[in-house]
This record gives C-alpha cells, structure tokens and sequence, in this order.
C-alpha cells in the first residue's frame, strides 16, 4: 500500500503500525520525534498500536539542537 511520509510516497506493508514504519525508515530512536498522522499528533504511547491505512498521511518531526 502507499502512504505518504512527510509529502513523500512510500510503500508500507497492510496494517503496518506505526511503530514498525518508522522502524524501517530507519527512526527506531523515538527520542526527539513527534508523529502526526492525518494531521493530528499520535502519543508514542500508541505508536505500537496505531496501524497506517492506504493514503494516510504522516508528519515526521525530529526535534534538534544547535542556533
């Protein structure tokens, strides 16, 4: 199925939760993230249970530091 990443297309098996996504786009450090999927942020306490859906859409932010 196709799910969109940050505007981005990407392939994702059925019912994939979104845990193991971000797992294989090489996130699996959740420190610093935050998720948004269809425009509403996901706690990382669901992140194991909330499966992505066919044309779902996923905001990925990576919090950083420095000026």
């Amino acid at each position: 199925m196709v799910c969109y990443v940050n505007n981005l297309p990407h392939e994702a098996a059925e019912q994939q939760p979104l845990q193991e996504l971000l797992a294989a786009l090489g996130l699996a450090q959740p420190r610093g993230l935050a998720v948004a999927l269809n425009d509403a942020v996901v706690p990382r306490a669901e992140w194991a249970t909330r499966a992505v859906q066919p044309h779902d859409r996923l905001t990925i932010i990576r919090a950083t530091q420095g000026g």
